[in-house]
């Protein structure tokens, strides 16, 4: 395993002390410190202090902090290529820094599509070039996200590309999918898919139900996201193929998910935040904000959500950040583009589940960092000496106020805006830079 960026390492010899470190991969939970150099960590844990870290070229006191791994975030969309107005990889590093995240997997849904071994390099390149965090590209399952013919597995992983998905499409052919899987199988690299039946789903702009026949939008059926789900379990079945459900939205695919893991299955799956913390009803008066793919579903399946997240049935939670022009967002709801950006907000966001009591803090931290970390391959989402020193320090308590004139994305499309978070991430490491201090 190695990092997913060459990103050259700080030399200093720095420590971070007075802080409350949480690990769930080593069962840290403790007071003490963490000292980096050469952009890795060589101790961390209660003896790392002041007073055993003389001869340090730096030390910082993080006053009692959480210090944490750093966020991996699996569902990142940008513009680059092709649409660089909307968002570039050097400014939603400066997003994801601000908001702890440490590594980025951007999505392969770009102009063109990163199909090919070349364009899984320009990405590196350009992030090694631009980016202030961590980029890694899944590449596409098939070819120009078409869903017809399979793209060059192989070679793709051989490029850098961390794993397979048609970003916000379903590979829709069963037996494209199976025999895509057949060969990721054998690639041992993880295919993420968009569970959701484009049939079904087409012309739907929100969660079908009571609210969509009140406001006459048409409605998306939770069905759509369930029989798509089933399907892919049923392939994963035929294929033995690591499978992550990239976003799960209500509470049957839950169960579904459930039975997969109980019969032994190589499935997970994710949720983003905006599944865990909103609801149907915050669309409100036609807000297209609030227009998201899969769509915002009842306060009943967020709580279902929410609840499967801390009995550990839900892998992973993702910002989902998908940057949006005004141009295709100050439109009536049916004809916006669906999307909100989120790295910024995702840390904040997600505590507020702990906070409310429903989500341990420990299963956040491990589903943000932890475990999007294994299921890739990758390096990090740990504290343990050896490992890269990239982590974040946040203030659990101090509050903010989500202003989009201060989020460092390009496109303001946010979910959250005007709502006053209790909790921020106030310094970022990566590779032992700090990348972002709130001031």
């Amino acid at each position: 395993m190695s990092p997913v960026t060459g990103l050259a390492g700080d030399p200093r010899r720095r420590a971070f002390i007075n802080a409350r470190l949480l690990d769930p991969a080593a069962g840290l939970d403790g007071l003490g410190g963490v000292l980096i150099e050469s952009g890795r960590i060589i101790a961390s844990g209660p003896e790392v202090t002041e007073g055993s870290t003389r001869g340090a070229d730096e030390v910082i006191d993080c006053g009692g902090h959480l210090l944490f791994p750093g966020i991996v975030d699996m569902r990142v969309f940008t513009g680059e290529p092709g649409n660089e107005y909307r968002e570039t990889l050097k400014s939603a590093s400066r997003a994801a820094a601000a908001g702890g995240v440490t590594t980025m997997i951007v999505m392969p849904d770009t102009d063109p599509v990163v199909d090919e071994p070349a364009l899984v390099d320009f990405l590196l390149r350009r992030a090694r070039d631009t980016a202030i965090v961590r980029i890694a590209p899944m590449a596409a399952i098939t070819r120009g996200l078409r869903g017809e013919h399979m793209s060059e597995i192989g070679m793709l992983q051989e490029a850098g590309a961390v794993a397979l998905t048609d970003g916000r499409r379903s590979v829709t052919s069963s037996r494209v999918l199976r025999r895509a899987m057949a060969y990721a199988r054998d690639f041992d690299m993880l295919v993420v898919q968009h569970v959701e039946d484009t049939d079904l789903a087409c012309g739907g702009v929100m969660n079908e139900g009571e609210l969509s026949a009140r406001l006459g939008l048409p409605g998306i059926p939770r069905q759509a996201e369930v029989i798509t789900l089933e399907r892919d379990i049923r392939l994963v079945e035929l294929t033995r193929a690591r499978y992550h459900a990239a976003q799960i939205s209500c509470a049957e695919s839950l169960e579904v998910i459930r039975r997969a893991k109980e019969a032994g299955l190589p499935v997970t799956c994710g949720v983003s935040i905006n599944h865990l913390t909103l609801n149907e009803n915050d669309i409100g008066a036609y807000r297209t904000f609030f227009k998201v793919s899969p769509p915002l579903r009842r306060e009943e399946d967020r709580a279902a959500l929410a609840a499967g997240l801390a009995e550990g049935l839900i892998d992973v939670v993702v910002s989902s950040h998908d940057p949006q022009s005004a141009d295709t967002k100050r439109l009536p709801f049916a004809e916006a583009e669906a999307g909100a950006i989120g790295l910024e907000t995702l840390f904040s966001a997600a505590l507020s589940l702990h906070h409310s009591g429903e989500v341990p803090l420990e299963r956040l931290i491990a589903a943000l960092s932890v475990t999007p970390t294994r299921l890739l391959g990758l390096e990090g989402g740990s504290l343990a000496p050896g490992q890269p020193a990239d982590f974040a320090i946040a203030d659990p308590e101090t509050s903010w106020t989500v202003k989009p004139e201060n989020l460092h994305s390009l496109s303001k499309n946010t979910c959250f805006e005007d709502r006053v978070f209790e909790g921020r991430v106030v310094h970022t490491v990566v590779a032992g830079r700090s990348v972002f201090t709130y001031d």
